[in-house]
């Protein structure tokens, strides 16, 4: 069965979110402060974490950076703030998704089912004949079967998310993929093209990416979306 660790100080909403978690079929685990959290990430090995970024002890930022540090485990982020800096600080560190504060329950169990479905779904890819392959682009090489990226020669680290993104654009290198296309792809977004809550998550995680391997690599065609230069 799934395991999820929810990661959240609030007492009502931490018994709320595990009573609607456990109902939906889930194995649910409480924390409630960044040490117990890492604590428990490493003791109970969840498949996916719930994080509120406030959090007593040190706060969910970095309980992302220690657990992932560990393992890649898939993460959606709670937040009280609609702060775009807190977003691209949570993408950066290795967050999958984020909610903001109030939310409703059955926003977040959809979120964290399509957040396990693109995770099961890029384990199955990684299995298949053509995962060994070799992407180029330009000085980009993005190692498939390794899960590794250099920039002229130097590895780069990447999240998760942000390494299925980008091999998402490097496989359709020099076509513009829209935003709504990207997120149906990279995050399994059916609804992708409603709302700007989608539009921010690959904002952020383009950001990220370009942070990462310098800014000429991933081309902005505004209005429309994104798309990884050849030359």
């Amino acid at each position: 069965m799934t395991r999820i660790l929810v990661v959240e100080d609030e007492p009502t909403i931490a018994r709320a979110v595990e009573a609607r978690l456990t109902a939906e079929g889930f194995v649910v685990d409480v924390a409630g402060d960044g040490p117990s959290a890492v604590a428990a990430a490493r003791e109970r090995r969840p498949d996916l974490l719930v994080l509120d970024v406030m959090l007593p002890g040190f706060d969910g930022l970095e309980v992302c950076r220690r657990v992932q540090a560990e393992r890649p485990v898939p993460v959606v982020m709670l937040t009280a703030r609609d702060d775009e800096t807190d977003l691209l600080v949570g993408l950066g560190v290795g967050a999958d998704d984020y909610l903001t504060k109030p939310f409703s329950m059955r926003e977040l169990v959809a979120r964290i089912r399509t957040v396990l479905r693109r995770f099961d779904r890029a384990a199955a890819a990684a299995s298949e004949r053509d995962a060994g392959q070799v992407l180029r682009a330009g000085p980009l090489e993005i190692d498939r079967a390794g899960r590794r990226v250099r920039v002229d020669g130097r590895e780069v680290h990447l999240t998760p998310i942000e390494f299925e993104l980008l091999e998402c654009l490097a496989r359709h290198r020099g076509a513009v993929l829209t935003r709504s296309v990207l997120l149906e792809q990279v995050w399994d977004w059916a609804d992708a093209c409603n709302g700007a809550s989608g539009t921010r998550v690959v904002d952020g995680h383009v950001k990220a990416l370009r942070r990462k391997l310098g800014a000429d690599l991933i081309r902005t065609v505004h209005g429309v979306g994104y798309a990884l230069e050849t030359s």
